[in-house]
């Protein structure tokens, strides 16, 4: 499940397993996003038929929650999280090349990835736009230091992980440029 906040264009990335009910949604979009913002003001969802539920439409009517639907002609109405869905798509591509079935282990990455990446409409990451600051960095991890034996492999297969996205990426820039010239 992909949510956007509209003003500062900040996104959080739930995982879903297949069969889902309106219980787990519910329970996601407690965790992921109520505890952290609150109810929000207004929701443009798609028609999914968990968001059509009864279940949903009372609980956002008893929040005071406005609850929009996009229409199946214009997905356009939407069309801030549909650009969303294929950052991270893309995003997920470069990482899971070698281990598709792990991609949710990724979404972690791909929110921090995206909410820090700077947005031509905001002039600023969605980070700086919500708490007013620029991100403390990720130093790269070189030495092995911690007494602790999981967070030096932790650290490490960071470190791996980045340094795999950058061959894929250049792999497929490369690729793309053939493909071109």
């Amino acid at each position: 499940m992909v949510v956007v906040d509209q003003l500062s264009k900040s996104t959080h990335f739930l995982s879903l397993s297949h069969p889902f009910t309106i219980k787990t949604v519910a329970e996601k979009f407690m965790e992921g996003i109520i505890k952290l913002h609150g109810m929000p003001k207004s929701i443009v969802s798609d028609c999914d038929p968990i968001f059509i539920s009864y279940f949903w439409q009372e609980f956002f009517k008893m929040s005071s929650t406005k609850l929009q639907f996009s229409s199946v002609y214009h997905p356009q109405t939407d069309g801030q999280t549909e650009v969303v869905n294929r950052c991270v798509e893309q995003y997920l591509r470069c990482f899971v090349h070698q281990w598709p079935r792990k991609w949710c282990c990724y979404l972690p990455w791909a929110e921090y990835w995206y909410n820090n990446t700077f947005h031509i409409s905001t002039w600023m990451t969605p980070f700086q736009a919500l708490y007013g600051r620029l991100p403390p960095s990720i130093p790269i991890y070189t030495t092995c230091f911690s007494p602790v034996h999981e967070v030096d492999q932790q650290l490490l297969s960071h470190d791996d992980l980045l340094q795999q996205l950058k061959t894929n990426l250049a792999s497929s820039m490369n690729k793309m440029k053939q493909l071109t010239d």
